[in-house]
């Protein structure tokens, strides 16, 4: 063999365990590699045979489709394909296809170790939900560009009516085969009924092209007239798994009840958004709340104990409809995925009061869902633009009700909105297992110190020892540090005593309707007897 073909084939068999050459006539012209390895039969013993002998019956109409739909000089695949199992049990490769420019309508084929398909057959729409969640993480980890294809195939249903039951059940096949061979890895279309398809594919063709293609690999007799229409959503941007589950939820029920004639979202992002705004409207009193801004906000001061208990800022907490505890709200908003409506509504009702009063600084809590959408960023950015008075007077304390599933994303957020000028605080450090990792990887301005080491705070212990290297830690990363719950006076020396640099609680004043100035010592141990001891005005 020449030195050029042995180069070509070690080329070739870089990312491959088995080359084969298919001949235009079908049958397998040329192998070499790790074949009994693979398929269980040897090299030698398949030359000459037809590929569809070497290839499990589930998968032959989706190799035929693939085979059909090269041009020359175009390459084809990856598909995972089941191989025939010769009775030595199911084994499945990765087919990667080449159809090279004069070589008489050859196609060279690679076949690499994978594992088997989950499914030789279109998806129902919940399967293909799945499968579009699985990607999407793999395509984000990669770098590999995916797009959802809505396909509206007109005609079939008559086409159906013409033909015999053999007839359809060929129909059937030839159709399931064709769109998976245009789907990533063959795996990853579905049926969704009444003649309308869907696939996930690799990004960069367009809709137009690929519903020609679908109709030329059908091999219909034009004069049925049927028309292929396809619409592309790109499956890109900073969403969590369960945004990109609603969101192609959104876009599949569009697509099913009225078709391509919708105006369907342009944007993953877009479909996000309104699958959001669905949902306020299917939920209830919590999704009425967030569209008609009907909850309140109330605020508690939060004093600076290195300038002798002076104000510094008002922590804004959100109450639906009584004074009871928002949290199962914020829960709820938590597992239906509209947290990042309500941050952004109360961000939005925040900055409308430091406009209408230039002396405040506020706080309002963002969940750590929120903080990793891109989507909020960008919406909290649009509103500082469009309120310029508040400006450097506005602080974000992030709750751990939610675990941030990435840090380095929510970093790159939370440095984005600290150059807007907000400060950034970490609510609650201690109360959850991740607040050490969050202190250590996220860019902060302030950790608040969970309420139940300031209890015990006065009675020494490792509550004081834990506190005071808190303290000092943060001091080094150049840190504040705010103790919550402040009760009493006793409580308010010992934080001081370790160091912490601002004080929130009921011996400074309790939620209140409007901001209000820290309470002498005398007024707070007025108010006290009325309150839970212990209780915590936060959403946590």
């Amino acid at each position: 063999m020449a030195v050029a073909s042995h180069r070509l084939l070690g080329f070739a068999f870089a990312n491959a365990d088995l080359l084969l050459e298919i001949a235009s006539d079908g049958q397998i012209a040329f192998a070499i590699g790790a074949s009994e390895a693979l398929s269980g039969s040897q090299e030698t013993a398949l030359v000459g045979r037809a590929w569809r002998d070497f290839i499990d019956p589930r998968d032959r109409g989706m190799v035929q489709a693939l085979l059909d739909g090269l041009c020359e000089g175009q390459r084809g695949g990856p598909l995972v394909v089941s191989l025939a199992s010769n009775g030595k049990g199911e084994r499945a490769a990765a087919m990667s296809t080449f159809r090279l420019p004069g070589n008489d309508g050859a196609v060279s084929c690679t076949f690499s170790r994978a594992a088997p398909s989950q499914s030789h057959s279109l998806h129902d729409r919940s399967g293909l939900e799945s499968v579009t969640a699985a990607l999407f993480e793999t395509g984000k980890a990669t770098g590999l560009e995916l797009e959802l294809a809505l396909i509206e195939m007109a005609g079939l249903a008559a086409v159906r009516k013409a033909l015999g039951p053999d007839a359809v059940t060929q129909l059937e096949q030839r159709l399931a085969g064709v769109l998976r061979a245009q789907s990533h890895g063959g795996g990853a279309a579905a049926d969704l009924g009444g003649d309308r398809y869907a696939l996930v594919r690799h990004a960069g063709e367009s809709g137009e092209a690929l519903a020609k293609r679908l109709v030329r690999l059908l091999a219909i007799d034009p004069a049925h007239g049927v028309e292929a229409a396809a619409k592309t959503l790109a499956l890109k941007g900073d969403v969590s798994p369960a945004q990109l589950i609603r969101a192609i939820r959104y876009s599949l029920d569009g697509f099913i009840k009225d078709g391509l004639a919708a105006d369907g979202p342009a944007s993953l992002n877009e479909a996000v958004s309104r699958s959001v705004r669905r949902t306020l409207v299917e939920v209830g009193a919590l999704g009425q709340a967030v569209a008609d801004r009907s909850f309140r906000l109330v605020y508690q001061p939060v004093v600076d104990l290195k300038k002798s208990g002076a104000l510094h800022h008002h922590e804004v907490l959100v109450r639906f409809g009584d004074n009871a505890s928002p949290f199962p709200m914020i829960r709820m908003a938590e597992e239906l995925d509209l947290i990042e409506p309500l941050d952004l509504a109360v961000v939005e009702r925040t900055l409308d009061k430091l406009v209408a009063d230039p002396a405040l600084h506020l706080a309002a809590n963002i969940s750590g869902r929120s903080i990793i959408s891109s989507s909020f960023v960008e919406a909290v950015r649009d509103m500082l633009a469009s309120h310029p008075k508040a400006e450097g007077r506005l602080l974000f304390e992030l709750t751990e009700s939610a675990a941030i599933e990435d840090l380095a994303l929510a970093d790159r957020h939370l440095q984005a909105l600290r150059a807007e000028g907000i400060l950034i605080c970490l609510d609650d450090f201690g109360a959850g297992a991740a607040s050490l990792a969050y202190l250590q990887q996220l860019s902060l301005d302030i950790v608040k110190i969970d309420g139940r080491y300031i209890r015990e705070l006065q009675h020494g212990g490792r509550e004081s020892t834990f506190i005071r290297h808190l303290v000092s830690m943060c001091g080094e990363l150049g840190v504040k540090t705010l103790a919550e719950m402040v009760e009493t006076p006793q409580a308010e020396e010992a934080v001081r005593r370790a160091g912490v640099d601002y004080a929130q609680g009921w011996l400074y004043g309790a939620p209140s309707e409007q901001p209000t100035g820290p309470l002498s010592a005398t007024a707070a141990t007025s108010v006290r007897p009325g309150r839970r001891v212990g209780a915590v005005d936060s959403w946590g």
